[in-house]
């Protein structure tokens, strides 16, 4: 996935509390290179308003009226019209299906509310360059959601026909938490080459960023939980 465009980068911010979005909208405006274009306090207005402005990226709160923090990142992560908008999940709950149901809605990170600005303020960072958040913890939680997925639910090898072998094993890695730097080292080429079987894997498993690629890594078969 490639980074936002030049300029800076556009942030909605999406809760339910008022005070909350005052306080993320001072912390992100105060920061340089980052700009609010919007709150929302549901996540149907959440949508409205992404559609609209098409920003960066969404703090994304979970538990809001009318429509959840989930089914708004799924619905602004599937159209076509906000396809470049990246969500970062925004929540209180720290819960295993939160987490599983984020990702495979499209978010590209997830953070507790009681992250300290700074980190709130990498996280933007991360995200707007191309880059998903997917921090160890969270990777953990993840993977444990999942083994307690019934089979039937996970999707076959098949899903993967038009992956190389070589590509198989970069997603293997990926799934396993390594970044690209490492991915190189293991494998022994440049970093060049595994950012080219990085950007085929997106394309082929039509996944939005690294987040996406653990899922179909792990729902493919290729890791265990």
């Amino acid at each position: 996935m490639t980074a936002v465009s030049e300029g800076p980068v556009r942030v909605l911010i999406a809760d339910d509390q008022a005070l909350l979005r005052g306080s993320f909208r001072l912390l992100v405006e105060t920061a340089p290179g980052l700009t609010v274009v919007g709150e929302a306090g549901d996540g149907a207005e959440a949508v409205e308003l992404a559609r609209r402005e098409r920003p960066d990226i969404v703090l994304m709160d979970i538990r809001m009226p009318e429509m959840d923090g989930i089914e708004a990142t799924r619905r602004i992560c599937g159209a076509a019209e906000t396809a470049g908008t990246r969500v970062i999940i925004l929540t209180t709950f720290d819960l295993d299906a939160y987490v599983y149901g984020a990702l495979r809605a499209g978010a590209s990170g997830f953070l507790l509310k009681d992250t300290p600005p700074s980190g709130l303020l990498a996280a933007i960072d991360v995200v707007a360059s191309g880059d998903a958040l997917l921090a160890p913890s969270v990777t953990r939680r993840l993977i444990a959601e999942f083994a307690r997925r019934p089979e039937p639910a996970r999707r076959p090898a098949s899903t993967l026909d038009g992956v190389t072998d070589r590509e198989r094993e970069v997603l293997t890695l990926i799934a396993r938490g390594l970044s690209n730097t490492e991915i190189a080292d293991h494998l022994s080429v440049s970093m060049a080459t595994v950012k080219t079987h990085v950007g085929r894997l997106l394309a082929k498993l039509n996944a939005r960023d690294r987040a996406q690629l653990v899922i179909a890594a792990y729902e493919a078969g290729l890791r265990s939980p």
